[in-house]
């Protein structure tokens, strides 16, 4: 990707991408250790990550993207205690999910958008 700012052909909508993409792994890892002693639910807040991606002076590219991503993770806190210490909540975690995966393909849906529209502009078809 070349500039994560508002000069980027993409817009927002290429950071966006990406950081709904490492919230989809964040909540398929949380899933994936429901039954996994002692791990701690993780999240991140896409608001957060994004704001910070596109605040000037982030930088460019997979660096600010990462740096995004580390200051917006946070370990959600347990909704039901566990004797295991597993924070995990398997229903919360699906629907999060599944609502994470709504998003992620709104923001596809942008970026098909947009490389159609170059696409027409350059083919004229």
């Amino acid at each position: 990707m070349s500039e994560i700012g508002g000069n980027s052909f993409l817009g927002i909508h290429g950071a966006a991408l990406v950081l709904r993409e490492q919230r989809l792994q964040l909540l398929g890892a949380n899933i994936a250790n429901a039954d996994t002693p002692n791990y701690k639910a993780q999240d991140l807040d896409f608001s957060s990550a994004l704001g910070a991606a596109l605040r000037p002076g982030a930088g460019a590219g997979g660096d600010a993207l990462d740096a995004a991503v580390a200051s917006a993770r946070y370990t959600r806190a347990a909704s039901q205690p566990s004797l295991d210490g597993n924070t995990v909540d398997g229903d919360r975690e699906n629907a999060a999910f599944a609502q994470a995966s709504l998003e992620y393909r709104a923001s596809l849906s942008f970026v098909e958008s947009k490389v159609r529209s170059m696409l027409t502009a350059i083919t004229g078809q």
